[in-house]
């Protein structure tokens, strides 16, 4: 971690135009659990389907996409990565930081959102907005080091990763089996599934993968997808062009 780098990142990361698109999409969360608990009343059912339904499945995809590719693409598409990296800096400590921040940035605009979201909806006293509150974490923090990961690979990262989000992870990763064990949001679910206990089976809170294979896909996601960011910003030549 480096201190200079992180908060250089986070000054990208929070300016004017994506710090709107950052407060946007909790806002229309939030917005929907008022809405939802004024006119339909405490609904475990209601609950389930907005903070897994949405938050899970769409919100935190997005707002990773953002973090991810946003912590370090716009330095590569203009250039200015090459004064960062003329500094006597590891390539693996500026991967590792940015990774960093950009989980700091989806737990703040999408894991907190989530949590205040199921408060709202179901009360303090249920245990299902900490298990979607966690398993927003745990999503944002998968998808921020693999949107990153992409932004280092190539220009069009946030192509990919919306092409990413809305194929695999909502249409092949939800319904495909074999393919279910791929998915980050099926690794989420796990943990959520897991948190939530006996409550989850009444709820039809499932997962597609199990708890004991969710955690070592999440860190080999995480930890790899930082160390070949890391790597491949080792190969990078100091060049305006690349």
């Amino acid at each position: 971690m480096n201190a200079t780098v992180a908060r250089l990142t986070a000054r990208s990361l929070l300016g004017r135009r994506r710090a709107l698109l950052l407060l946007a999409l909790p806002a229309v969360l939030l917005v929907l659990a008022v809405a939802s608990r004024v006119l339909g009343g405490q609904d475990d059912g209601l609950t389930v389907g907005l903070l897994g339904g949405f938050a899970v499945a769409t919100l935190v995809p997005l707002l990773g996409l953002i973090a991810g590719t946003g912590a370090i693409g716009p330095e590569i598409d203009d250039g200015s990565i090459v004064y960062l990296l003329a500094k006597p800096l590891s390539r693996f400590s500026i991967a590792t930081t940015k990774v960093a921040v950009a989980v700091a940035v989806v737990m703040a605009f999408a894991a907190v959102p989530t949590l205040l979201a199921g408060f709202i909806l179901s009360g303090t006293s249920d245990r299902l907005a900490v298990a979607y509150g966690v398993g927003a974490l745990i999503a944002g923090t998968g998808y921020a080091a693999l949107f990153l990961l992409l932004a280092v690979l190539t220009r069009h990262a946030v192509v990919v990763g919306l092409l990413y989000a809305l194929i695999w992870e909502s249409l092949v990763g939800s319904f495909v089996p074999g393919a279910q064990a791929l998915s980050v949001q099926q690794w989420a679910l796990a943990i959520t599934k897991s948190l939530l206990g006996d409550r989850a089976a009444p709820l039809n809170v499932t997962s597609a993968v199990g708890l004991g294979a969710a955690i070592p896909l999440l860190l080999v996601l995480v930890v790899g997808s930082t160390w070949y960011a890391g790597w491949r910003l080792r190969t990078l030549r100091l060049t305006s062009d690349e």
